[in-house]
């Protein structure tokens, strides 16, 4: 494979990939750590607000605001990553969520926790992911030459966050009480802000910061983006289909498998099945980064057809094993799928637009989640869960086949960052941030 520039704009030497540098291991530390207070935060806030008299519903609403705020923003959070500083936004988002989340925890401790007071907080962290996440798509291929790699790597990171969250927050709970959670969590986005701040990114390519610009310009960045989305085929098409795969799929898999295994064998099974299925993923984060498929979509729809296992085996009651079994299989599936699709992005997709392009498919990507959490409840009335998972599991089929059947995604050929001296303006490699001069001179940095 071809070798590529690394964050400090040195060459490195032909063939190696150069992944753990200085700036790049903060960033991945500002992501897992974060990830990490992410996976707590729902412990924290169900434990609290049951501790205060609120039920499930309550929890329900509280979790939402957050999820509406993002979803709701996130293409807007694209635009004003691409017009100014992502490093200092994803700053400026970290100590946001840290002050909110110190608010939180001292509505807890005091014991005055009304409702609405949380359900603004949310509403807040959420507006601040939605400044945070677009950013993340650009900063990895800036920091390194090997975007696959990153992602993988991060991926792993994320998936261990995943196991470990849960299981820490419910020990805080114990020791402390869900005040004292919200202040882990509020600790997570304090080291987050530092490792971005000791973080330096290389520059982007002269111009794809648009700082300063008025309103008109503003709306021309956000139809711009949209332009560019629905210009390329693979992208859109996966949008597509991914929507299909939220209504059919994953919306109604997950709260009925849930139903159904704690039901059927109780919470600590579920747990484990839970567990298996995190650990799936970091199966598959470890297999992004020692496979590199040419077509790299075409590899993650094939790992994709591995997801049957999650709700087939449930719906059909083949015992605990073969849950856990297919737990595992659909993580690693799912995982190796993400660490594909977010590097394809990142490489295919110009950088004074990545920004924007990453916030339309992370809005698209989540817009019918909620819808297919909304049907699974009716049609397993109507159907029966066992025979709606079973649905699911053949629709997950259906999902990998149909991202196969179109051409520019089963044929979409990865791009690497060149080696120095490679890349030329206006080159497909644009999005991997290595355009000529892009990384020079070598102190040069992104700081305001």
């Amino acid at each position: 494979m071809m070798g590529g520039v690394g964050a400090t704009g040195a060459a490195s030497p032909k063939g190696s990939r150069s992944l753990w540098s200085r700036d790049f291991t903060l960033f991945f530390a500002a992501r897992a750590v974060a990830r990490l207070g992410d996976t707590i935060l729902p412990v924290a806030l169900a434990a609290g607000l049951l501790q205060h008299g609120y039920g499930a519903g309550a929890v329900g609403l509280a979790m939402a605001s957050t999820a509406a705020a993002f979803a709701g923003l996130v293409v807007f959070g694209g635009v004003i990553a691409d017009r100014f500083s992502t490093r200092k936004l994803m700053i400026g988002a970290d100590l946001v969520r840290l002050v909110t989340q110190a608010l939180a925890a001292a509505l807890f401790y005091s014991g005055h926790v009304v409702l609405w007071e949380i359900c603004v907080i949310g509403f807040v962290n959420g507006v601040a992911s939605a400044v945070f996440q677009p950013g993340v798509a650009s900063t990895v291929p800036r920091l390194a030459a090997d975007v696959q790699g990153a992602n993988g790597a991060i991926r792993i990171a994320e998936s261990v966050a995943q196991l470990a969250g849960p299981a820490a927050a419910g020990v805080l709970v114990g020791l402390a009480s869900p005040g004292g959670v919200f202040v882990a969590h509020a600790a997570t986005y304090a080291v987050s802000a530092l490792c971005l701040l000791l973080m330096r990114l290389p520059p982007l390519t002269p111009g794809s910061h648009m700082t300063g610009r008025g309103g008109s310009a503003f709306r021309a960045d956000l139809f711009e983006g949209w332009r560019e989305f629905r210009s390329r085929t693979w992208l859109w098409a996966v949008i597509a289909v991914w929507c299909l795969y939220m209504i059919a799929v994953w919306g109604p898999t997950v709260p009925l498998v849930a139903t159904e295994v704690v039901q059927e064998y109780g919470p600590g099974v579920y747990g484990l099945i839970n567990s298996a299925l995190g650990a799936g993923t970091v199966v598959g984060g470890f297999l992004a980064l020692r496979l590199r498929p040419r077509r790299m979509l075409r590899a993650g729809a094939l790992s994709l057809f591995g997801f049957v296992g999650f709700p087939a085996t449930v719906g059909a009651g083949l015992g605990i094993p073969a849950m856990a079994v297919g737990a595992a299989v659909a993580g690693a599936g799912m995982s190796f799928w993400g660490v594909m699709w977010a590097t394809s992005v990142q490489t295919q997709v110009p950088s004074d637009v990545l920004n924007r392009i990453h916030a339309y498919d992370v809005a698209g990507s989540l817009a019918m989640m909620p819808v297919g959490q909304a049907l699974a409840g009716p049609a397993a009335g109507l159907l029966g869960a066992d025979q709606v998972l079973l649905v699911a599991g053949a629709m997950s089929f259906v999902v990998a086949g149909a991202l196969l059947a179109v051409p520019a995604i089963r044929d979409l050929v990865r791009v690497d960052p060149p080696t120095v001296g490679s890349a030329t303006a206006g080159s497909a490699t644009v999005g991997s941030a290595t355009v000529k001069g892009s990384r020079e001179p070598a102190r040069q940095t992104e700081d305001g």
